[in-house]
Order: C-alpha cells, then structure tokens, then sequence
C-alpha cells in the first residue's frame, strides 16, 4: 500500500514541477503528502522570486541612437577638417546641415544596432533567470529532505 502511494506521489510531483520540466521529488525523511505539496509550493515562490529580482535590460535603442549621433556628428566634422579647403567656402548653415544629417543617419543605425544587443542582454537574462531559478527550487527541496532528479 505504501509503495503505491508513494509511486503516485512521485508522478503527481513530476506533473507539478516548477518550470514545466520533468522533475521527480521524492521525500526521503518521511514527509507526508501535504508536506511534500506545502513545500513544493514554498520552494516554487523562493525560486520565482529568485529570479524576478534581477533587473531587465532597458533602453538599448536610446543609448544605441546617442552614441550614434554622436559618432556622425563627430565623423561629419572630421571629414569636414579632411577637406578644409572646399569646407571653407562652404557656408555655415550647410555645414551644419550637413553636420546635423550624418548625426540623424548614424543615430538611426545606432538605435537598430543599440536595439539588437538589448534583445540579446534580455535573452541572456532569461536564460540565467531560468537556470537561477531551477537552481533555487532544488537547492530548497534538497535542503528540506526531497531527492530531485530530472
């Protein structure tokens, strides 16, 4: 009798496992179901909170178009002084035109450049939050007397 409950306990435990992945938990001090249940519960809210306590990445687009338009300005200008002699004569407000011009190019490639990295810091997140998280919940089982095994 006991071994057919304690089967049924450890298929209900892989089905609630945190996650979503096949875990199974198996009590080894003797818990009773309630317990296992209870502190399955308390180990699934330690290891969310784990996780959503890190910071997400943000604003990868603005700082991305900053750096950019900074860049163009900065490069308009170099190339301006490259060429003194025909910037010269140029008058003022179409050197800042121009100047203005390079900086709204290379803030658009900045912001899709600053855009990709941010989505791929975001990924990397996810994917430490996750193994953080995972980590957690068996640390926790593990220290209130349940085998986990995957």
């Amino acid at each position: 009798m006991f071994r057919s409950s304690s089967l049924s306990l450890c298929v209900a435990l892989s089905l609630c496992s945190f996650q979503a992945t096949a875990q199974t938990v198996v009590p080894t001090k003797g818990q009773s179901q309630q317990q296992t249940q209870a502190d399955i519960s308390e180990c699934q809210n330690i290891a969310n909170s784990a996780s959503s306590s890190a910071s997400t990445p943000s604003g990868g687009r603005i700082k991305g178009a900053a750096v950019g338009a900074a860049a163009g300005a900065a490069g308009a200008q170099v190339r301006g002084n490259q060429h003194d002699e025909v910037y010269d004569r140029v008058d003022d407000d179409v050197k800042q035109d121009y100047r203005q011009n390079r900086a709204k190019e290379t803030a658009a490639a900045g912001m899709v450049v600053g855009g990709s990295r941010q989505r791929q810091e975001r990924r990397e997140q996810r994917r430490t939050n996750e193994t953080n998280s995972a980590t957690a919940y068996t640390s926790c089982l593990q220290g209130k007397g349940y085998q986990v095994t995957p």
